[in-house]
């Protein structure tokens, strides 16, 4: 009866073995690489790129054209949608004048608000469209 016990005792580990190793197995089996880098959306890292360079060049700089505003940064607000606005220098909850944002998966950044319309639409154009290709220079001739 004891070397049965024994038996029976040895069967029943290595029963809890297999069945170890089995769950281990499917637990890293199910560990795919993903087909796309995981992390930070194309928008959110695209928006980075943008609001450093616009931080660096238009605040950071003091450049006078944007004296009169500020950056209200709002690249990991909950709707999904990274963005930055520039809002009156002095009144930080007042509507936006302009709106940087990048939505889903795309890279592509898309600009509005009344500053476009303004003699300033043309420079944020052309600065956005730079820093959005990788170029963070503070102008189009550097």
């Amino acid at each position: 009866m004891g070397g049965q016990m024994t038996a029976t005792s040895m069967t029943f580990r290595f029963a809890v073995l297999v069945a170890a190793t089995f769950a281990l197995a499917s637990c890293q089996s199910g560990s795919k690489a993903p087909s796309q880098p995981t992390g930070k959306s194309a928008a959110l890292r695209s928006m980075e790129q943008v609001a450093t360079a616009a931080h660096k060049c238009w605040f950071a700089s003091k450049d006078p054209a944007f004296r009169s505003y500020q950056m209200a940064n709002e690249l990991n607000n909950f709707g999904g949608t990274p963005r930055f606005l520039l809002v009156p220098a002095r009144n930080y909850g007042a509507k936006p004048l302009l709106v940087v944002q990048a939505t889903g998966n795309s890279s592509r950044v898309d600009v509005f608000g009344p500053l476009m319309g303004d003699a300033l639409g043309s420079r944020i154009s052309s600065d956005i469209a730079r820093w959005q290709s990788g170029n963070p220079a503070c102008s189009a001739s550097a």
